[in-house]
């Protein structure tokens, strides 16, 4: 912005308007009113008198000719006695002549004067210039410069005043003058950002809304290039308001008062002699500016210090004003008084606001245009896909490739994928450097392990690992390194990629000796070699191609790993050791059936061993009070549980598929923070302890544990347990005091077939006190009639019943009482002779191979339910024609016209729903 400004001329003398940079000077003699200079002082444009530095009869100073050449727009006001000054028609013609050079723009005001006059120099002009020709006598040329400058300058567009209103002229006046100058201060060129208008478009409706308000609002910009967002929105709407400023890089100013000077010169408040500090540059900005409309914007703010001097609070600005911070920490506008949750707006990547804008950008970059020829399509996918979204990356790779061959392109493509380019890795390490050290450890294993994972894991996982997730999380977030989508936490690819490259560029070459292992080639080299070093902290291995043979002291350099995961690797001559500091231990496949000897892994936290060759747990994971994970699924030689007693903190019990487990331990009933005990298809387990009272329970999965006959008393503390799976047991019964599970909302005893059927629905009768129950499926239980209790409307929240395949001949009235049924699942009952009338609200019946329906005269049946959709019901076998043939899914909430299509295009599609 240095050195752009206005001139304006007037009468007698030169007034120059500047926003930065230039010095502005007029003389003294006014003929115009005086106004005009005070109401260009109030629209924030200051006025400079030059009479103190340029004497009477002495030639233009070269100060003012140099700040006529840095100007922009020439506002020249035309008055009667405008061409008595030669001073005047000297700056005059060094105005034309920049206006021919270099396009200055030049608008003429005509105050109280004909255009004619000027341009024909007669009235005024013309006994102006009579008395210059006697002056001159000897350098005519001259004189005859200046009538060929006054012709030009009054053949231009301008304005004229001579019989209006006054105030409202110089209102004008000022207006054109800001206008002139706002639209010639291009701070960004809009239409080469490709973009660019969607967010912009976005901050201007959603949050700025100048239009609607005289409100006082702070807005905060965060998020992927807020910088340029706020240098266009600040281009756009600053003619709106009476003083405006822009704050560059805020955060590489150390002094604040140097800041505080900036923005009092921006706001005309300050001139250069003066030297204020923060608590008087306060006052001033409060006094003086609290009746004004401003606009200000401050870049890249990184300390509350910087908020607190330079804009305070909305009580210092007058009504309508605008103050835009744009910082990396949302945190700290969050933490002062005048920014809004409301008000604070992400700037996203070019592909979330329109899925091609990273694309033509990144051409626009490599081949100036757009778009790419068919020879390149690929390549700029590969490249548009690194990064992302990012405007700052996609730039920098597409110019880095302009008139390049492809050849080059593909080179620089494999470069990029074994190392950063560093002109993107440089801009984006500026947010990094500025992490605290738990800050930076966080970030990095986010990088490298848990980038997209759930955000309670990564906080139990690396609690004591020499940082604070659930504080530093909110940093990162803060400050837009990452971001938190639901229950999980997700780095933009090029965040994740330098912090690949962080870890790596001390010992590019020498991996044992980085922090972290994450690629299984970098992994297996430093397993198979034993060059790991005591600055390992973690290894996530996925699961590699080959199955691949480690010696026994692989491990053994390893002091300070918290974190492994390991997979499809052998042992041959066994483990001598793994660190005691792991939290994270998940080692699919584990080879041996013991561990070391030495291990006492009490700072795990999850313990993840799937398909593992232990008959049980080692001694030494006796006492895991830190432990919330214990996966040993599909274990095949797993024979019993260990003691829970020292577990206290488990959450999750994964023993699904260990089909040797028979027993148990007791002492799961001391697991009170336990919420999924998993243990489908462990067929060789007979029974559970006798009861289970625990308080967090949520999900207990029993499916295809065929020896399992009772299942246990339930505790009064059991209000949390939503979903119970009994299917394919040989549970006989159910407690009667499953009427305590009143948060159950899923119980499936499919499959559960009873010699004596009506056992099954007797101790079933307490059904009616689980009121909460939503989904409840009895599908091929060998039920038959009688077998199901006549009232059934205690299941008042019931809206998924499945009846399948059971012997029953009818179905008791009660059904119709279900008042929340949608689902009612009856195929294969093939004994089953009458439906009941179904509740209003029931959307679907299935009820395919019912051979013995009578009110259902072999002929597909449909009926509109109240107001959601239709019941459909089909007595006939399948088709045979695959074609014909319609999905569950395809009817399924089809809404109503669709569905009659269906029926009266192809009725027979309708016999085979499957």
């Amino acid at each position: 912005m240095d050195g752009i400004g206005v001139l304006l001329q007037r009468g007698e003398r030169t007034l120059k308007v500047v926003e930065t940079g230039v010095v502005a000077m007029a003389k003294t003699r006014l003929e115009v009113n005086p106004n005009v200079a005070w109401a260009l002082i109030d629209k924030g444009i200051s006025t400079f008198k030059d009479d103190e530095k340029i004497g009477i009869g002495k030639p233009i100073s070269p100060e003012l000719l140099l700040a006529i050449e840095k100007s922009s727009v020439a506002v020249i006001v035309l008055s009667r006695n405008y061409a008595s000054s030669t001073w005047c028609l000297q700056e005059l013609v060094k105005i034309i002549e920049c206006m021919k050079e270099r396009e200055m723009r030049v608008l003429p005001i005509f105050y109280h004067v004909d255009p004619g006059d000027v341009r024909n120099q007669t009235g005024t002009f013309a006994d102006a210039f009579a008395k210059h020709e006697i002056r001159f006598e000897k350098n005519l040329e001259k004189v005859q410069t200046w009538r060929n400058a006054l012709r030009e300058v009054a053949n231009l567009s301008g304005r004229h005043l001579q019989n209006g209103r006054e105030s409202e002229f110089i209102e004008t006046i000022v207006d054109s003058i800001f206008r002139e100058l706002s639209d010639t201060l291009s701070i960004v060129d809009e239409d080469s950002l490709i973009g660019i208008k969607y967010p912009v478009d976005e901050l201007l409706y959603s949050h700025l809304q100048t239009w609607r308000d005289h409100e006082v609002r702070f807005i905060g910009l965060c998020g992927i290039g807020k910088t340029t967002v706020a240098r266009v929105v600040f281009q756009r709407i600053r003619f709106e308001f009476q003083a405006c400023s822009f704050l560059d890089n805020v955060s590489a100013e150390c002094n604040v008062d140097a800041l505080l000077e900036k923005l009092l010169s921006d706001m005309k408040l300050r001139s250069e002699k003066e030297k204020w500090d923060a608590s008087k540059g306060r006052a001033v900005i409060k006094n003086r500016l609290c009746f004004k409309k401003v606009l200000i914007v401050l870049d890249d703010v990184d300390k509350n210090e910087q908020l607190e001097t330079l804009v305070g609070n909305c009580n210092w600005f007058g009504k309508g004003s605008r103050i835009i911070v744009t910082t990396k920490d949302k945190h700290l506008l969050k933490r002062h008084d005048g920014v809004r949750d409301e008000n604070i707006y992400m700037v996203k990547g070019l592909n979330e606001y329109n899925k091609d804008l990273d694309s033509k950008l990144f051409c626009q970059e490599a081949f100036g245009k757009p778009d790419c020829g068919i020879d390149f399509l690929d390549l700029c996918k590969d490249f548009v896909r690194y990064a992302s979204g990012h405007p700052l990356a996609l730039k920098v790779l597409g110019s880095s490739l302009f008139g390049k061959g492809r050849e080059v392109w593909q080179s620089a493509r494999a470069k990029l994928k074994a190392i950063p380019n560093k002109d993107i890795q440089k801009k984006l390490q500026l947010g990094f450097d500025a992490l605290e050290d738990t800050e930076k450890k966080l970030f990095l294993d986010i990088a490298c392990f848990f980038n997209g994972d759930r955000k309670d894991r990564v906080i139990d996982l690396l609690e004591g690992l020499d940082c604070y997730p659930t504080i530093d999380i909110e940093t990162l977030i803060d400050k837009s390194l990452l971001t938190s989508s639901g229950k999980r936490l997700w780095m933009h690819n090029l965040l994740q990629k330098m912090g690949w490259e962080i870890v790596r560029c001390k010992h590019r070459r020498n991996p044992g000796k980085w922090s972290r292992l994450w690629l299984s080639d970098d992994i297996l080299h430093v397993l198979k070699k034993n060059t790991g070093t005591n600055k390992v902290e973690g290894i996530m291995m996925n699961t590699p191609l080959h199955e691949e043979q480690l010696n026994a002291n692989a491990f053994s350099n390893m002091k300070r790993l918290g974190l492994l995961k390991i997979c499809n690797v052998h042992l041959p001559a066994g483990l001598e050791y793994l660190s005691n500091e792991l939290h994270l231990l998940e080692w699919h496949e584990y080879p041996l059936t013991s561990m070391p000897n030495n291990f006492q892994p009490h700072n795990l936290v999850e313990l993840i061993m799937p398909r593992c060759r232990l008959e049980q747990l080692p001694k030494g994971f006796s006492n895991l009070n830190k432990l919330k994970v214990l996966d040993l699924s599909n274990s095949q030689n797993l024979i019993k549980t260990p003691d829970f007693t020292g577990f206290s903190n488990l959450q999750r019990l994964i023993l699904q598929g260990c089909t040797r487990l028979y027993e148990v331990h007791p002492s799961m009933g001391v697991l009170n923070r336990l919420v999924l005990l998993n243990l489908k298809d462990c067929q060789s387990l007979a029974s559970l302890p006798y009861e289970i009272n625990l308080e967090s329970l949520k999900t207990v999965i029993l499916s295809g544990c065929s020896n399992l006959i009772k299942f246990p008393a339930v505790g009064e503390n059991m209000k949390r347990l939503s979903e119970l799976y009994l299917d394919k047991t040989a549970t006989k019964e159910v407690p009667l005091s499953i009427q305590n599970l009143t948060g159950l909302t899923l119980l499936n005893l499919s499959g559960c077939k009873q010699d004596h059927p009506s056992e099954l629905w007797h101790s079933l009768f307490c059904l009616s006190a689980l009121t909460s129950l939503v989904t409840l499926d009895l599908s091929d239980c060998n039920l038959s009639d009688g077998a199901i209790p006549g009232d059934l409307s205690g299941l008042s929240s019931l809206e998924s019943l499945n009846l399948s395949r059971n012997n029953f001949t009818r179905l008791p009235d009660s059904i119709s009482q279900l008042s929340k049924l949608k689902f009612l699942y009856l195929d294969n009952c093939s004994k089953l002779k009458l439906l009941p009338n179904f509740p209003s609200g029931t959307q679907l019946v299935m009820a395919r191979e019912c051979s013995s329906l009578e009110n259902c005269s072999n002929q597909v049946t449909v009926w509109t339910s109240y107001e959601t959709g239709f019941t459909i019901i089909n007595c006939l076998g399948y088709v045979d024609d695959e074609k014909s043939k319609v999905s569950l899914q395809e009817l399924h909430f089809q809404p109503r016209w669709r569905l009659l299509k269906i029926l009266r295009k192809s009725p027979q599609r309708l016999l085979s729903l499957t």
